[in-house]
């Protein structure tokens, strides 16, 4: 673990909801509460630094606080509000070959010895360990390419298609173009097929994509709602700025499924 010196300041650092306030940079280190799953994340990250992944912080030990220690990775975490740059269809390629090489890295990592939090649901949970929170703020770029994912505590036995299914009902993003406000409106459907293809998802995936992107959103809010009851204070301030368009969003789905799975299809 690198050594650093009593003088040395503890920058916090902006981005997430969850642990917000409490995620600090120390020189070239990250310091991080610890969860319950905190020993599988560990793993995780090891794992990924064994073969040779490098879009992924690695783990570097437990501090004298009992914080979790991990690498900084240096770059630009996309957080409000949005550069222009990130909202281009580059940037949205460079997160679907981001997403697709954590894929292929994780992809012999042996998940069944650990403890993971909020898995997802059937049929999209168990196949490998997936990010399960592919969030702007949650992608780091360097020269307005995607390099890293970050934030790994909602980590656990999914899939690929969810991984896929998250991102892009975030980047597109995919709700009603009322709730869009930035060069993205008129143009979720477009980035979704445009994610997709980056990605390579096979035609069989793609046929179960709208399911997917439909039970995110509704895992993702579950989630938020547990946190709401327990009084997180951050969570509180997000569900402020988000209910108006959680149920639009849910309508939106249903209205427009024949135009997901058009978008999405094979031509």
């Amino acid at each position: 673990m690198p050594r650093e010196t009593e003088t040395e300041p503890e920058v916090v650092l902006v981005g997430g909801t969850t642990n917000r306030g409490r995620v600090v940079r120390l020189g070239d280190t990250v310091r991080r509460p610890q969860r319950a799953s905190s020993a599988a994340t560990h793993a995780l990250l090891r794992h990924l630094d064994d073969v040779g992944f490098t879009g992924a912080p690695r783990f570097l030990g437990i501090d004298d606080q009992g914080r979790e220690v991990l690498s900084f990775v240096p770059g630009t975490a996309i957080t409000p509000p949005y550069p222009a740059w990130a909202l281009t269809d580059a940037a949205l390629v460079s997160v679907a070959h981001l997403l697709r090489d954590y894929h292929r890295a994780v992809s012999t990592f042996d998940a069944t010895r650990h403890t993971w939090p909020h898995p997802p649901p059937a049929p999209f949970a168990g196949e490998i360990v997936s990010h399960n929170d592919v969030n702007l703020d949650n992608v780091v770029f360097r020269g307005h390419r995607a390099v890293a994912l970050i934030d790994f505590d909602l980590a656990g036995p999914g899939s690929r298609i969810w991984d896929v299914a998250s991102a892009a009902r975030l980047w597109a993003p995919l709700r009603p173009d009322r709730h869009i406000d930035d060069v993205r409106h008129g143009r979720a459907l477009e980035r979704m097929r445009l994610f997709v293809d980056s990605y390579g998802l096979d035609q069989s995936d793609r046929e179960a994509l709208v399911r997917a992107v439909r039970l995110n959103h509704d895992w993702s809010y579950d989630i938020i709602g547990a946190a709401l009851e327990r009084g997180h204070e951050g969570f509180a301030e997000y569900w402020g700025r988000a209910r108006h368009r959680v149920a639009d969003t849910r309508t939106w789905y249903a209205d427009n499924a024949r135009r997901l799975h058009a978008a999405v299809s094979r031509r």
